[in-house]
């Protein structure tokens, strides 16, 4: 319901637009000449009064939301389909992207007013990297941890497993005949591009001399891989799932294995967009709250891949979607463990869009030369991560997250990270980079 303009005509409107009273005039008359206003007045809900509802409606409540079919658009599917955006007011309408730089320049053009994202993307979008055109992005809400994997071509099954460094033989060999092994990613600034690098740098492969990188979608992965286009690639669930069920390759690792309950998708808006609709993005967080709590009642995930198995959502047999999200992590090479760091979308105050994320994003594209001089590490990550809408959106209803955390973290290969100590030391002291001076 939108509220009155002030000194016009009171114009209160259902949401499907069908005008109730059209002017103060015909109110009064129909209330009795406002004696009944008070009796009127006191049988609505508590916050109507004085206009305090229609002021904290949403700016705009028609919205469209990108995703790409992957089990981590959980939240946004959950959020439509359960009736967590129309609770808070919301129309939105799920379009799911046929890859990522089509989700990028969705949100960019305004087409889509929010979008499942990459950890990296806003940042390069924001910075105008890696072929991205410079459109300032923001960050206020992380949508998922975890819930990754590297998949290797089922023929070195015996030979690599979980050891990247038992890789680099063969790609030496390939190298020197001349015809270099081929790695994908799905997009070159974002999580599974830094995921891939890390894991074959850590086993001594530089991922721009010694092998090729490409870009695939990520519903395409397990088919290129079919017809012999790539010997490895990173992806998100369940396209790793789905390449052992189609017996063309193996989970080396999953990515938890590479950073313990990392930071995967994000929520992203346009700086515009959020600058001018504050309490739409809060509104939209508040439903992708409410849609993560229930996501992580572990009873409900047998119903959330039902839900987002469907065509218009993942198009994937949920017998390839439920066992990692239950923590059942078969790598398909004889290895089976009970996974202690699923995907999740809510524990562990995963939402919070933490500063020290960026600063690391930051740190990894100065290795791999996508920034050619030290970046503002501080003024990004402050533009990009907008923990006060986070913040304000949680504070209203009432919810006490965990706030920001600097607290250090380990990544596989024994490197630390410290948030709260120099970035650009971080990202110089790697052997294996492209670090440009």
């Amino acid at each position: 319901m939108k509220a009155a303009p002030c000194g016009g005509a009171a114009r209160l409107r259902t949401r499907n637009g069908r005008r109730l009273l059209s002017s103060r005039r015909s109110f009064l008359t129909q209330t009795g000449g406002g004696i009944g206003l008070a009796a009127l007045f006191s049988g609505l809900p508590r916050g109507w009064v004085g206009s305090a509802f229609a002021s904290d409606a949403p700016e705009t409540a028609q919205l469209r939301c990108g995703i790409i079919a992957l089990t981590d658009c959980s939240p946004f599917v959950i959020a439509a389909e359960k009736g967590f955006f129309k609770k808070q007011g919301l129309d939105v309408t799920i379009a799911k992207g046929a890859n990522w730089a089509a989700i990028r320049d969705a949100l960019s053009s305004g087409d889509n007013q929010f979008t499942h994202m990459l950890l990296g993307m806003p940042i390069a979008s924001t910075m105008g990297l890696s072929g991205s055109p410079k459109k300032p992005l923001v960050v206020p809400w992380l949508v998922n941890r975890n819930g990754q994997a590297i998949t290797l071509k089922a023929e070195w099954k015996s030979a690599v497993q979980s050891d990247p460094k038992a890789l680099k033989p063969f790609v030496d060999r390939a190298k020197k005949l001349g015809e270099p092994l081929t790695f994908a990613m799905t997009f070159p600034p974002g999580t599974h591009a830094m995921w891939m690098r890390y894991y074959l740098a850590a086993g001594g492969i530089h991922p721009d001399k010694d092998i090729s990188l490409i870009t695939i979608p990520p519903p395409q992965m397990v088919a290129n891989m079919r017809i012999g286009k790539m010997d490895g690639f990173c992806v998100g669930e369940p396209w790793n799932a789905r390449a052992i069920a189609d017996k063309v390759g193996f989970t080396s690792v999953a990515t938890q294995e590479i950073w313990k309950d990392h930071p995967e998708k994000v929520c992203a808006f346009t700086g515009e967009f959020a600058e001018k609709n504050p309490k739409t993005v809060k509104a939209v967080l508040k439903a992708l709250h409410e849609a993560s709590v229930w996501l992580d009642v572990m009873e409900n995930r047998p119903e959330q891949c039902e839900i987002v198995s469907r065509p218009s959502f993942i198009n994937c047999d949920k017998r390839n979607i439920l066992p990692r999200l239950q923590g059942k992590l078969d790598y398909g090479d004889g290895r089976v463990v009970e996974d202690a760091f699923p995907m999740h979308f809510s524990r562990r105050n995963c939402n919070y869009p933490q500063p020290a994320y960026c600063r690391w994003w930051l740190s990894q594209f100065r290795r791999w030369g996508m920034v050619a001089n030290t970046p503002d590490y501080e003024g990004v990550a402050k533009q990009v991560m907008r923990t006060d809408l986070y913040e304000e959106a949680m504070k209203e209803i009432g919810y006490a997250h965990g706030g920001r955390d600097d607290t250090p973290w380990t990544m596989f290969d024994g490197a630390t990270f410290d948030p709260k100590s120099d970035p650009e030391s971080y990202a110089r002291g790697f052997a294996v980079h492209n670090l440009k001076t």
